[in-house]
């Protein structure tokens, strides 16, 4: 978020003020559970409105004032109807999934989003489980089972991108994480790629285009060998989660400390702390049982600096 002032709940916003459970685009103010709803002001239950103000329950309106369900009311008219509308509200809530009931002042239900839970973002950033999701009170789509001609197997995929010839354009790549052809259930039981373990929405099969291979060709690039989806994944999964964890500094300088570990680095400098094992304690993404050395700003300072 960028200029945003007394807001809750935001979230890819430029230049918002009083706003709470908002989502999208720019210049809006006192605006509540709604969504892209550009150069706006005073919107309530609203989503692709742009330029306009006081609107309740509208969609799709550019330009427009005083709109309840896309419908023009008199300014008198409208702040006469929204309070009734939100009474009703209270008085008529909608009952969700789980026994969740939505009245005033809750955002869209969950039930009646357009994508399930595994085709949005939200997948990306808080991964879940089918069993999850529906507990969770989310939908879910089930992956459609494809049925592509493959006529090249991952494996026979050519390591060398100047071994690659223009061939390769009219070729159907299996994805790795796919089961080949011909392979029994011990394949999926034995091989942790296989497409009965994979969770990234497999399409089992990807050919690629002239301008994907004249890329390759330029970066001196190997093929890939999984499909779209499965990239994306697997780039996600080197990033770090969502979540922090309260950590000391890993630097034990010379005698080391047992609530600290051993980080098997040896420093090249002198630190504020001496001989002894920095006291400093910070919340980090990275986990604990994780690999990396982990130091606080002032001895990553000393060392890199």
């Amino acid at each position: 978020m960028i200029g945003a002032k007394d807001v809750h709940d935001v979230n890819y916003c430029e230049y918002l003020e009083l706003c709470y459970e908002y989502l999208g685009f720019w210049k809006v103010a006192r605006s509540k559970f709604s969504n892209t709803c550009g150069e706006s002001t005073d919107i309530e239950y609203s989503d692709l409105c742009s330029g306009s103000a006081n609107l309740f329950g509208c969609a799709g309106l550019r330009k427009k004032q005083y709109c309840v369900l896309n419908r023009q009311y008199s300014k008198e008219e409208y702040e006469a109807l929204v309070p009734k509308i939100k009474a009703h509200m209270d008085a008529m809530p909608f009952a969700g999934a789980h026994g969740r009931v939505y009245k005033y002042g809750e955002y869209f239900p969950a039930e009646l989003l357009l994508l399930a839970y595994n085709e949005s973002v939200a997948q990306d950033f808080f991964p879940l489980t089918h069993e999850e999701a529906r507990a969770a009170g989310f939908t879910w789509r089930e992956p459609e089972r494809r049925n592509y001609a493959v006529t090249l197997q991952s494996g026979d995929v050519p390591a060398r991108i100047e071994e690659v010839g223009n061939s390769i354009l009219e070729q159907v790549v299996g994805c790795a994480h796919a089961r080949p052809e011909g392979h029994n259930n011990d394949y999926d039981n034995n091989h942790e790629g296989s497409l009965s373990s994979c969770k990234h929405n497999c399409t089992t099969a990807f050919k690629v285009i002239p301008a994907e291979l004249q890329f390759y060709r330029r970066m001196r690039l190997p093929l890939p060998r999984l499909c779209p989806n499965c990239r994306h994944y697997a780039r996600l999964a080197k990033r770090n989660p969502l979540r922090l964890w309260h950590r000391c500094c890993a630097c034990n300088a010379i005698t080391g400390n047992k609530e600290h570990g051993t980080s098997g680095y040896k420093n090249t400098t002198t630190h504020f702390h001496g001989e002894e094992s920095c006291p400093n304690k910070f919340e980090t993404s990275y986990a604990p049982e994780r690999p990396e050395i982990v130091y606080c700003e002032s001895c990553y300072n000393s060392e890199i600096a």
